[in-house]
């Protein structure tokens, strides 16, 4: 049950994925990996919010950030930098990165495969990029640690898309065509198991909105949300759904999620209506009228608290910009 609402905020929020480099290294090495924003015009140009990731498929690394103790990478392990921030991946803690091992730099040159170090023991790794609009981020990275890591290993489904990966990285280097999609595809589920990991990794203290998918009361308020959102909802029927009272409800989430219960179905209305004012010539009374907005007016009002335009001019903007592949 808790999956659907995470499963209805990818189906609405444009995901770009993309698995760009196979790297084989050996001891010693380290490569820096500039901030998200610095790696962006490389990666996906016009993307809002850029998200690395690295897999492990072999042997062992470190990645380190500044102001955090070195964290130990083994086979099988996937990091993601919720918060975009720089990092340095490395056969041991301490080392200067080498020359020209700045990512931005490697990427600039596109290629498929990385290979160096200093002939030691050898690491695997897979890096890859998902590019999403900035309110996805902040709807569904917020709470989350500056480094996250789980190890797919641990599931079947992570287990399949190791080997899926390898597979079609030695696929993209054959002149058949349809590799590079099929890679972008497999980057995507692979951030998504990667949530889906660290959603049942239950934790001490974690906030944000999937620490709330993974509570009783917030996750099943969240759902209802998600599944009926042009519902006029009250705070008191919320509550009722989820099986306790309007101030446990509405402490809970918003020491979870970060934002009170309506406001967060504001948000989620106003996600939905992007999404619909992108992708359709629906009216915009049709587009109110489903997003809970008994009225052009009430719902104009709500989308240029959100958005700073009217919905009509924020479409006109929006198709004229060029849009992520």
């Amino acid at each position: 049950m808790t999956m659907d609402a995470l499963s209805e905020v990818l189906r609405v929020v444009r995901l770009v994925g993309a698995i760009f480099i196979q790297g084989r290294f050996t001891a010693p090495w380290c490569y820096l990996s500039p901030s998200a924003d610095a790696a962006a015009p490389f990666l996906e140009p016009g993307a809002e919010r850029v998200v690395i990731f690295h897999l492990i498929t072999e042997g062992e690394c470190f990645v380190e950030l500044a102001g955090e103790p070195p964290v130990r990478l083994v086979a099988g392990d996937a990091v993601v930098f919720p918060q975009g921030d720089a990092h340095r991946m490395t056969s041991e803690p301490g080392l200067p990165p080498a020359t020209g091992a700045r990512l931005d730099e490697v990427l600039s040159r596109r290629p498929r495969m990385l290979a160096y170090g200093g002939g030691g023991a050898t690491t695997r790794l897979i890096c890859g990029y998902l590019a999403c609009d900035a309110r996805l981020a902040r709807l569904l990275l917020a709470g989350l640690p500056r480094l996250l890591r789980v190890n797919v290993r641990g599931s079947n489904a992570g287990i399949w898309l190791e080997s899926s990966v390898r597979y079609a990285l030695a696929e993209a280097r054959s002149p058949r065509p349809g590799g590079a999609g099929v890679l972008a595809k497999l980057a995507e589920l692979l951030f998504i198991e990667v949530l889906r990991l660290y959603m049942n990794e239950q934790g001490e203290g974690r906030t944000g909105w999937l620490a709330g998918m993974g509570d009783r009361i917030v996750g099943s308020a969240l759902t209802a949300l998600h599944s009926h959102p042009a519902q006029a909802w009250t705070l008191e029927e919320l509550a009722r759904t989820a099986g306790t009272s309007r101030s446990v409800l509405a402490e809970r989430f918003q020491q979870l999620v970060g934002s009170a219960p309506m406001q967060y179905l504001t948000q989620w209305r106003m996600l939905l209506a992007a999404n619909l004012l992108c992708r359709s010539n629906a009216p915009l009374a049709r587009i109110a009228e489903d997003v809970g907005y008994q009225t052009d007016t009430a719902f104009s009002r709500a989308f240029r608290r959100e958005y700073g335009c009217p919905p009509a001019a924020w479409r006109r903007n929006r198709s004229a910009q060029p849009q992520l592949h």
